[in-house]
């Protein structure tokens, strides 16, 4: 039996041959100095550091040498590989640190600018005025009722008494939705809130308090008074001895509460389909109290001189609104009043122009501050 080759020299293996190991060495460290970033340090460190590299292939063929031959080649080996794994975590750092101080450059925020350039949102003051508006009923012990604005002409018009060839049943003033066939769909963008009037009676027990802001709309032309889409408050009592004078005290505690005690209001007869009385509500002014009245030294911009202000139309229910609705006329009555958020908007706040409400300048609606 033959004994071992002892005298086999590892420097006969190319890979492990002092001057190629050092080769290898050299071109890992010129390399991994080059890299000018993070991404070319990865594709460095799996060329010369990885399972494939040249350092890693030379390392395999050490477990081929005889016992006495290993130590030797596996010490020159691996310090090549440690002077490259060394000078990756040194080169690593490096450019993590040249990566971090750009970032700091780059993405610098200068808390130096002006911070206010962006004016700060508000919520409109139609909607604070309306909630406001409603606020008041619902501390009368009032319901705050919903309907959709895109509505049934039944709703719209005929469960409240507007005969087929009434005027406002026309295209003047109501815009009709279109089938999408091209034909009538029965369907209408609602005229007024009180759609919701008869709503509230079919999906309600009697009796029933309510109020319904919301939004409508009309085939005006916009100006400085009129809006294609404006908001009403609508509100209906519907009860057992229900009359004209409990009415008039709910006018009387509304006014009250929106523009100030002591203010008288006055009922001046009028027309509507869906009540019968009916009357148009006026207060007195809050401005000059009707002191501006045949006075030329002291006019009031407010009421014109008048002394009144509109503020919008009511009267006792037509027995056809509640029979159309399921509700016995002889044994209940009731009232209904439509009040106009934008006019109460510019009663109390002096705007002038429907434009300002509509146009969506911030500028308008941050005046009247972030009110909840």
């Amino acid at each position: 039996m033959s004994a071992p080759n002892n005298s086999f020299d590892p420097v006969e293996v190319t890979a492990l041959h002092p001057d190629e190991v050092a080769r290898m060495r050299e071109e890992a460290l010129a390399a991994i100095a080059a890299a000018g970033d993070l991404a070319r340090l990865k594709e460095v460190r799996l060329a010369h550091a990885g399972d494939r590299s040249p350092l890693a292939l030379a390392n395999r063929e050490i477990g081929a040498l005889p016992p006495a031959a290993r130590s030797e080649a596996g010490k020159r080996v691996g310090g090549a590989r440690r002077d490259v794994s060394e000078a990756l975590k040194r080169r690593q750092a490096e450019l993590e640190e040249e990566r971090d101080a750009r970032v700091l450059v780059e993405e610098a925020v200068d808390v130096t600018l002006p911070w206010d350039r962006r004016h700060r949102g508000a919520r409109h003051p139609l909607t604070t005025v309306a909630e406001r508006m409603a606020d008041i009923f619902v501390g009368m012990g009032f319901e705050v009722a919903e309907g959709p604005e895109v509505e049934a002409e039944w709703f719209n018009f005929d469960a409240l008494n507007f005969l087929p060839d009434h005027p406002a049943r026309t295209m003047q003033d109501t815009f009709f939705v279109e089938s999408a066939a091209g034909g009538d769909s029965g369907l209408v963008l609602r005229t007024h809130t009180s759609p919701v009037q008869v709503r509230a009676l079919l999906g309600r027990e009697l009796p029933v308090y309510v109020v319904a802001p919301g939004r409508t709309f009309r085939t005006d032309e916009l100006d400085a008074t009129h809006s294609p889409v404006f908001h009403q408050l609508e509100g209906m009592v519907v009860d057992e001895g229900i009359t004209m004078a409990h009415l008039r005290g709910a006018i009387d505690a509304f006014v009250s509460g929106m523009f100030g005690s002591g203010l008288r209001t006055r009922f001046r007869p009028s027309y509507f389909p869906f009540t019968e009385p009916s009357a148009e509500v006026d207060m007195e002014c809050f401005v000059c109290r009707g002191a501006s009245v045949g006075d030329p030294d002291a006019p009031c911009r407010t009421c014109g001189s008048e002394g009144w202000i509109e503020i919008g139309g009511c009267g006792v229910m037509n027995p056809r609104v509640l029979v159309a609705a399921g509700v016995d006329p002889e044994r209940y009555s009731g009232w209904a009043f439509g009040l106009g958020v934008e006019r109460t908007l510019m009663f109390a706040h002096g705007v002038r122009d429907m434009h300002d409400m509509v146009e969506g300048d911030v500028r308008f609606t941050s005046a009247f501050g972030m009110e909840i």
